[in-house]
């Protein structure tokens, strides 16, 4: 299945990617269907937010507090690999919880999709929209 996310977003993810260095910026997806139409950014909780992260569970809740009140729907999750690629770590794929919600990776100024499928991550195609 296919992505579609709008130009305003990626262009948030790479500025949060570059903010937040040399921490990894993490945030929550949100849009309807296939579409991500925002992207929240949220603290990065982690020990060690230079190597790992972790959303700050009260935007989380907010978030799916929001959708089940008729808000935009909760599609994924994002951060960035301040060193590396945009491609999931081991660390991400010990992570997989198999929800099939969308993460993206942001690294050296791209962004790459993936979705969770519970063993590992697939690659999947994003098309750009407005």
């Amino acid at each position: 299945m296919n992505v579609e996310v709008t130009s305003d977003v990626i262009a948030r993810l790479r500025e949060e990617s570059l903010r937040a260095h040399p921490e990894e910026c993490c945030g929550l997806l949100l849009g309807e269907g296939v579409r991500v139409d925002r992207a929240i950014p949220a603290a990065n909780v982690a020990a060690e937010p230079t190597r790992h992260f972790e959303i700050d569970p009260s935007v989380l809740l907010a978030a799916h507090r929001g959708a089940r009140q008729g808000g935009p729907q909760v599609l994924g999750y994002y951060h960035s690999h301040p060193v590396g690629h945009p491609v999931p770590s081991a660390t991400d794929c010990e992570h997989s919880t198999g929800d099939s919600r969308v993460w993206a990776i942001i690294a050296g100024g791209q962004v790459a999709f993936w979705r969770d499928t519970g063993n590992g991550f697939a690659s999947i195609p994003c098309r750009i929209v407005g």
